[in-house]
């Protein structure tokens, strides 16, 4: 199984920043795309950015604008790039990679990493 490893995370006041790292390892496939994904408690892992190998990138709805993916997917290495940070942004947040050319918006991957946690106070 590939292994996960997030960073980066912290609190913060509203309106602030943050930059979350994410290394990955013992991948037995070619990883092709990367991306963050967040989870509050009682709810599902929802889906909020992914990068392909061609620097293609995808948003959620809720982070356009304000959050940045970027990335060396060769490296195994994805960032993201928090900006305008609410409240609402609380959550524990994941990476996970991919074989194929886009991550899924669903969070349907089987293993994860020990996250890194946002914490946005107003």
């Amino acid at each position: 199984q590939v292994q996960l490893v997030e960073s980066g995370g912290g609190l913060v006041q509203a309106g602030g920043s943050l930059r979350l790292s994410c290394a990955a390892s013992r991948s037995i496939f070619s990883i092709n795309a990367m991306g963050w994904y967040r989870q509050v408690p009682g709810k599902q892992r929802e889906f909020v950015a992914g990068i392909s190998r061609g620097s293609r990138t995808n948003y959620a709805d809720s982070v356009k604008g304000r959050f940045t993916i970027s990335g060396d997917i060769a490296k195994k290495m994805v960032y993201l790039h928090m900006n305008s940070l609410t409240v609402e942004d609380t959550a524990v947040y994941y990476c996970n990679v991919d074989w194929r050319t886009t991550m899924s918006r669903v969070a349907e991957y089987d293993y994860w990493g020990q996250g890194t946690q946002v914490t946005v106070s107003s």
